[in-house]
């Protein structure tokens, strides 16, 4: 489909193509004529016609485009970016302002539970271990699943009869908040928690956002059970793939579901300076829209379906290929190789490719205006002018075959940053 597209440069080359024919047929004719009436040799002028005919190409400008796109999203497509469709590559271009999701985003979305703290004077560490591991059986959020395979790999045989966890009723999943559900009948919540807690949950809550893990809390019943610490590593290439973002003048923004001191601590080891932490994905849509009311052209980058409607707000939706279906189907791009670096690489793709279009035009419109008025005026042999035509067509293909070649510039790695600023999760 990106290959079929038509750019914004193309549609402008088609529409000059639509008048170039007429005009170039009644000028032939106009050629013609006015040597006949100068008196001119017949044969003479039938030869000008004929050169004015046959050097006239709206070949180059019909190919300026088209092969320049197939070439870059050939391209982008062995460099595991996913474009789709040329307005894509055109707003990459000009993309000054990127959104980035956290988990499964800038981390690998491998989580695993590092903590479990119950309260001293609630149902004990096994069996809200338990009750959380049921109730996140539903969940398809990467935090949920590693809650569950945790309660699983840990948990003694006697607390799981038949080596399985019971059964979950009721099953609520709310975007960017957590889960809910009825599991041997009491009512088990799994949510960020909020400003309530007290005693050793609050000295654990703290610990975890020190070090850079999700805090999740189980109630149980109404009533605050136990809370559990969950880590995500940041992926190996979050470090140089936010550094050459903004060498290329893009403007990282963390947000996320997490809580403010987990997002400030991975954004500072990733040196992210603006944060939006708890971010629900109606929060996040809106971050997007305010950011283009202010003017910037925003691209959002996520994996999950709490990002979907930002993606599909942005000016471009970026999503990883190892996230949701809606994220993909909401967005413009898609990042194969599942590695946030591949952004820099399609936005300098994106910016050759563009350029390239730009020298295909120049080349088409200025082939045009030179040889034509030679032809005109009879000095240039029909015989030279058909050579110089389809040097012209191959000029234009050949510039944008450069393209297949392309390979993104390399810097240097960022310093990573210290022990324990990049671990974190959100939901």
């Amino acid at each position: 489909d990106a290959q079929a597209g038509k750019a914004r440069a193309q549609r402008l080359a088609d529409a000059v193509a639509g008048v170039f024919v007429p005009v170039v047929l009644a000028l032939a004719a106009t050629v013609l004529g006015f040597w006949l009436g100068a008196g001119a040799d017949p044969q003479a002028a039938v030869t000008a016609c004929v050169a004015v005919l046959v050097v006239a190409c709206p070949c180059a400008l019909g190919l300026a485009t088209p092969t320049a796109l197939m070439a870059a999203t050939g391209r982008g497509a062995q460099l595991g970016v996913l474009v789709g469709g040329p307005r894509a590559l055109e707003t990459l271009r000009h993309v000054d302002t990127v959104v980035l999701d956290k988990t499964g985003t800038l981390t690998s979305g491998h989580m695993s539970v590092a903590a479990v703290t119950a309260a001293p004077d609630g149902i004990g560490k096994e069996a809200a271990l338990r009750l959380a591991g049921a109730v996140e059986q539903g969940s398809e959020h990467p935090l949920g699943r590693a809650i569950t395979a945790y309660a699983k790999r840990t948990l003694p045989g006697g607390a799981l009869p038949g080596g399985e966890l019971p059964a979950v009723r009721g099953f609520t999943a709310t975007a960017g908040l957590g889960v809910v559900g009825e599991v041997d009948g009491h009512h088990v919540e799994v949510r960020a928690p909020g400003d309530e807690l007290t005693g050793p949950l609050a000295r654990a809550l703290t610990e975890a956002e020190n070090a850079a893990h999700t805090p999740v809390l189980l109630r149980v019943d109404g009533v605050p059970q136990a809370l559990l610490a969950v880590g995500d590593p940041v992926r190996p290439g979050s470090y140089r793939a936010v550094d050459r973002l903004r060498r290329l003048g893009v403007r990282p923004v963390l947000a996320t579901g997490d809580r403010g001191p987990t997002a400030r601590a991975v954004a500072a080891g990733l040196g992210i300076d603006e944060v939006h932490a708890r971010c629900t994905p109606e929060e996040k849509a809106s971050l997007v829209r305010e950011l283009r009311a202010r003017g910037r052209r925003v691209a959002v980058i996520g994996d999950g379906v709490n990002d979907a409607a930002a993606l599909a707000g942005a000016d471009l939706g970026i999503a990883m290929g190892g996230g949701t279906d809606v994220a993909i189907g909401a967005a413009d791009v898609t990042l194969v190789r599942g590695d946030i670096e591949a952004v820099a690489d399609a936005v300098r793709l994106a910016r050759r490719t563009l350029a390239t279009i730009r020298a295909n035009l120049l080349w088409a419109f200025g082939y045009n205006a030179v040889t034509v008025p030679l032809a005109a005026v009879g000095l240039l042999n029909p015989m030279v002018a058909a050579a110089a035509m389809s040097a012209s067509s191959l000029l234009v293909v050949g510039n944008s075959l450069r393209l297949r070649t392309w390979r993104p510039p390399r810097g240097p790695v960022p310093r990573r940053p210290a022990r324990g600023a990049g671990r974190g999760g959100a939901r």
